[in-house]
């Protein structure tokens, strides 16, 4: 990020590069009390956010964010909400290539309108509902860094939600390595467990080809 983008504060940390956070919480009300500072100082500096939820709790995330003073109908669009069918499930299945390409291409149109960043909340039991292997979760993941982290100029900072109650430890364990940053706790730090891109999906795809030549042997 450029040096004169302000610093972004999350969770009582502040950070302008490695943007792409996975946030684990055990409640909404949890998750909520950490992320409204988060988005509202978001919004107090020009910058839009946009978020992407569960379609069923549309209702209650609106009410949310409507409780804690924030216009979502504002008529420049500031705040967007999207529920997963409009974005990671288009069609009701999931494309990498495509979704990745449709955050850039949100990140764009922003500042066309003049936001200078996005910043992106998305909750992630879309991959519940796609019933997505954890590899293909785990190479979205890791191929989004080239997106978050390599990019020039500055960069929308992207925080995907993890309900702790609805994932499995293995899959938890997978997902913090390939994010730079980690939200854990109601605290945000560098995650010594990071994996670089480039690294991670040669793993990825290592266990894949010893599945595939077990399954044959077996």
């Amino acid at each position: 990020m450029s040096a004169s983008a302000p610093p972004i504060r999350l969770a009582g940390s502040t950070f302008k590069d490695r943007p792409h956070i996975c946030a684990f919480f055990n409640s909404s009300d949890e998750a909520h009390q950490v992320l409204l500072p988060f988005i509202q100082e978001g919004l107090a500096l020009g910058q839009k956010a946009l978020h992407t939820i569960d379609p069923l709790r549309r209702e209650e995330h609106t009410r949310w964010l409507t409780s804690a003073g924030i216009n979502v109908a504002s008529p420049n669009k500031q705040i967007e909400i999207l529920d997963w069918t409009q974005s990671h499930l288009r069609d009701g299945r999931f494309d990498r290539e495509w979704t990745l390409a449709f955050w850039r291409d949100c990140a764009a149109t922003a500042a066309s309108a003049g936001f200078p960043l996005v910043r992106f909340v998305s909750q992630m039991e879309w991959v519940l509902t796609a019933e997505l292997s954890t590899e293909e979760l785990l190479e979205y993941e890791a191929a989004a860094n080239d997106t978050w982290i390599n990019s020039e100029g500055p960069v929308s900072p992207a925080v995907c939600i993890y309900d702790l109650r609805r994932f499995s430890a293995d899959l938890i364990i997978d997902v913090m390595r390939t994010h730079p940053l980690v939200l854990v706790g109601g605290l945000l730090q560098e995650n010594p467990f990071y994996v670089a891109p480039a690294e991670f999906l040669a793993e990825v795809r290592q266990r894949r080809a010893n599945r595939q030549t077990s399954t044959k042997t077996a």
